[in-house]
């Protein structure tokens, strides 16, 4: 066997499931070496690979050592087969893991190879349990951890891993990758403390940037840097979490010899097209939608929606009831832990909150049979939750047909912000929030439907929490400037009501307030882009997007 030979195969046992310019990255032999010798090895049966794409990484052919692999390997080395199964990635279990993640792992192989530019090939080391995902291990002994934060993982879940990151070993700094800009400043404050520096940036530019690219913030200041200004500011030596090895491994089981009939989950995310991920993010965020809205936020046809659904229910992700007529969406169990071991979450919450299967199987199907906490509320309130869809599934419409995007869809329980006045804790709650971007700009807004708010009383509980929100400094803080608040209701005569309420509140005249009405005739006549909103001090109707802040 040849040197190069050697050399990759030790290589694609540090990093499972990297791509051929990945590794080539990695290595000091040149990309059409290894293209050719990877050929090779994949023909004697030393490598393996599977296809993969998603959102953020084109399709992709990505390697993995096989059993005989892992034997040749030990041999070079002079180690038994013992040894590398335990100082390597290459198990069973560990090819699980990773594939499990697989879409993040391969962001963060794209992230190495970037960094490979600035200061060569690096080692990198993978986490099963730790804070931290991975951690690559640059010159000098310096130490650079990589944690995701991904978008099934709610706040309080990320918040302890960085409590958990901020006591463990010091690494000489640190490089996160958050969905969006709410949860970039979210993470922003819980890193203060941190006994290293850390660099953030968002998730869909680390995945396309090059060392160059200034994409990466500090936690404090606007300062924009690049993956070549990094290292510069690393402590010089860097401890890195070392995590016990199981007492047993066993040597990886070939992906095309296995005798299932049904896909294990652990492979789906590989199997799963792009189009497919985002259709299961979509019906996750939002269960019990129809497909006709499905396919408005995803902006395809019909009939294109019913193939994804197809193929999802094939593998077992989805659940498509017929409830008053209409086919409704929602994950199964199966579904549900898929998302969340891909961006690891408890699969235990995620299923106590949302899971679509009934308590009793021979029971009639209804929201009092259902097992998830939140997927038996909404599906309670079924015409407050479709009256969200259709008003999204609008928006997003209306949005491309004028040349804009939705670039930001979170439901309730991501949309909720929390924040101090006086001492005391509140927060806002809304039915959606989302960002806007037309010619460059961005626009937040939150959504409120109100279908029960038709008393003054319960009217003005609505306006409180926002009231509140706008007195402090926390909408600039987590927003960068103050969203839009929007209310819609299904009565024109509740929606003056409203209207005349906020006029009449005495706080408002010192925040004013960004609050825009609607009711759901004129909405269907204007869309939610259209001249469908007023407020409290305009007597006809405009568009709330473009209100001039």
């Amino acid at each position: 066997m040849r040197e190069i030979e050697r050399d990759l195969l030790r290589l694609v046992a540090e990093l499972p499931l990297a791509d051929r310019i990945e590794l080539a990255c990695f290595s000091r032999w040149s990309e059409r070496a290894v293209y050719q010798r990877l050929s090779v090895l994949r023909r004697s049966g030393l490598v393996e690979d599977l296809a993969h794409a998603s959102e953020l990484i084109r399709p992709t052919r990505r390697f993995l050592l096989t059993a005989d692999g892992v034997e040749q390997l030990a041999l070079s080395l002079d180690r038994s087969r013992e040894v590398v199964l335990r100082d390597y990635p290459v198990s069973e279990r560990w090819r699980q893991t990773l594939l499990r993640r697989i879409d993040a792992v391969a962001v963060t192989y794209r992230l190495g190879s970037a960094l490979a530019e600035i200061v060569g090939p690096s080692r990198l080391r993978w986490y099963r349990s730790r804070p931290a995902d991975a951690a690559f291990a640059l010159t000098g002994g310096r130490t650079l951890a990589v944690v995701r934060w991904g978008r099934a993982l709610d706040r309080t879940a990320f918040a302890v891993r960085m409590s958990r990151l901020r006591q463990g070993p010091t690494y000489s700094g640190a490089l996160l990758l958050v969905p969006d800009e709410v949860r970039f400043r979210q993470a922003r404050r819980l890193l203060r403390g941190m006994p290293f520096i850390c660099f953030l940036a968002l998730e869909g530019e680390a995945a396309h940037a090059s060392g160059e690219s200034r994409i990466w913030r500090a936690p404090s200041g606007g300062a924009q840097l690049s993956l070549r200004d990094v290292p510069d500011y690393l402590r010089p030596e860097g401890q890195w979490t070392v995590e016990r090895v199981p007492q047993r491994s066993l040597p990886p089981r070939s992906l095309a010899a296995r005798p299932e009939t049904r896909e294990p989950d652990w492979l789906l995310p590989a199997r799963l097209k792009t189009s497919e991920k985002r259709a299961l993010d979509l019906i996750g965020d939002w269960p019990w939608i129809r497909p006709d809205h499905l396919a408005a936020l995803l902006g395809v046809a019909r009939r294109r929606v019913s193939q994804l659904t197809s193929g999802l229910e094939r593998f077992e992700l989805l659940s498509a009831p017929r409830i008053e007529g209409q086919r409704r969406l929602a994950l199964t169990d199966r579904g549900l832990a898929l998302i969340a071991r891909r961006d690891r979450a408890s699969v235990g919450a995620a299923r106590k909150r949302w899971s679509a299967a009934p308590l009793d199987p021979e029971a009639p199907f209804g929201w009092r049979n259902l097992r998830g906490r939140r997927t038996r509320q909404l599906l309670r309130h079924l015409a407050h939750t479709e009256s969200v869809h259709q008003f999204l599934a609008a928006l997003s419409k209306q949005a491309r047909a004028q040349g804009a995007e939705l670039t930001q869809l979170d439901p309730p329980h991501r949309a909720s912000r929390y924040f101090r006045l006086d001492r005391t804790l509140y927060s806002v709650q809304p039915d959606a929030f989302g960002v806007l971007r037309t010619d460059g700009r961005d626009q937040p807004f939150f959504l409120e439907w109100e279908r029960r708010a038709i008393r003054p009383s319960t009217m003005a509980a609505k306006l409180a929490p926002y009231q509140r929100y706008y007195r402090t400094h926390r909408p600039t803080d987590d927003h960068g400037g103050w969203p839009l608040v929007l209310f819609a209701f299904d009565d024109p005569l509740a929606a003056d009501r409203f209207l005349r309420l906020v006029r009449e509140q005495p706080g408002n005249s010192g925040t004013d307030l960004p609050i825009y009405v609607t009711d759901r005739p004129t909405l269907d006549d204007s869309g939610p882009l259209g001249p469908a909103w007023r407020r409290e001090n305009e007597r006809r109707a405009g568009t709330a997007f473009a209100w001039d802040r």
